[in-house]
């Protein structure tokens, strides 16, 4: 099992931050959001990690890199804790630029020579799972029963569901097959309230699929791996896994002030000043 994370993505909703900060490494509170990423991967025993990134990143690397210098510094000041915070996880990471912002499905593509025919979870970088078990474990858990693509899913019903993918699926045998993905539909539309977040298992088969699709594709926008997916779910190539754990988007500026907010919470450190504080706002400005 490999993985991919993509980040090539320019971070537009953040200018002028990432102007020059890649949004992936956009802490919550002192660790960058891409970490936690690695982290789940590791946590599912994925030991090799492409990272599709593009110019202005260079960061990524260097972080994912060892600090020699700082290591020796706090080495001498026998700072064991902070020494622990800066060793890079102990998975291998592969970077590659992608040339042209031509779409999910173009990234995927230039994937290929790193996965090679192994099944390998992709990772959109503005979903993250702050409780419960690697997201990519659970898929991967899924994918070793069925030996398909695996999308991550969770039924929402708090929200509009119209600005995501929602899945058309049905029970075979115990396992939720997918018949199709729907980007975005109007509502009233929805096939379902199962929307398909920022997770994948695919298999091998997800290349021949967004070639087939890609020379079909007469679109003006970007290409996506839906019609890939599509394709495959025609086939009975796809199941989706409703995941447990509690997800944070980081993909947008309110989000992000909310995740900032859960991570807090959920940090033992910080959880019992930061909750007091918390209220206090709340008390000063009037607003409980």
């Amino acid at each position: 099992m490999k993985g991919v994370i993509l980040a090539a993505g320019y971070g537009t909703r953040f200018l002028p931050g990432t102007k020059t900060i890649p949004k992936e490494m956009f802490p919550l509170v002192d660790i960058p959001t891409i970490h936690y990423i690695v982290e789940e991967m590791a946590e599912a025993k994925i030991r090799d990690i492409l990272i599709v990134t593009s110019r202005r990143k260079k960061s990524l690397e260097d972080y994912f890199d060892r600090e020699v210098e700082l290591e020796r510094i706090l080495a001498q000041e026998g700072s064991e804790a902070k020494l622990a915070k800066i060793r890079p996880p102990d998975v291998n990471v592969f970077f590659l630029r992608q040339q042209r912002m031509a779409g999910t499905g173009d990234a995927l593509l230039s994937v290929e020579p790193f996965v090679g025919d192994a099944p390998f979870v992709v990772a959109y970088p503005d979903d993250l799972l702050l409780t419960g078990p690697s997201l990519s474990g659970q898929l991967a858990e899924l994918h070793e029963r069925t030996h398909k693509t695996v999308l991550a899913g969770q039924e929402v019903l708090d929200r509009d569901v119209s600005r995501y993918g929602v899945v058309d699926s049905r029970m075979e045998n115990g396992v939720e097959t997918v018949r199709a993905m729907v980007e975005k539909p109007a509502p009233g539309t929805e096939p379902s309230r199962v929307v398909a977040f920022g997770r994948y298992l695919y298999t091998a088969e997800l290349f021949p699929a967004l070639r087939e699709t890609k020379e079909a594709f007469q679109g003006a926008g970007e290409f996506t791996q839906t019609d890939a997916i599509n394709l495959m779910a025609s086939r009975g190539q796809v199941v989706v896994k409703r995941f447990e754990g509690k997800l944070l988007d980081v993909g947008t500026p309110m989000g992000y002030l909310q995740a900032i907010v859960e991570s807090g919470l959920h940090r033992e450190e910080f959880r019992e000043e930061f909750a007091a504080y918390l209220r206090e706002v709340v008390k000063r400005e009037g607003l409980g």
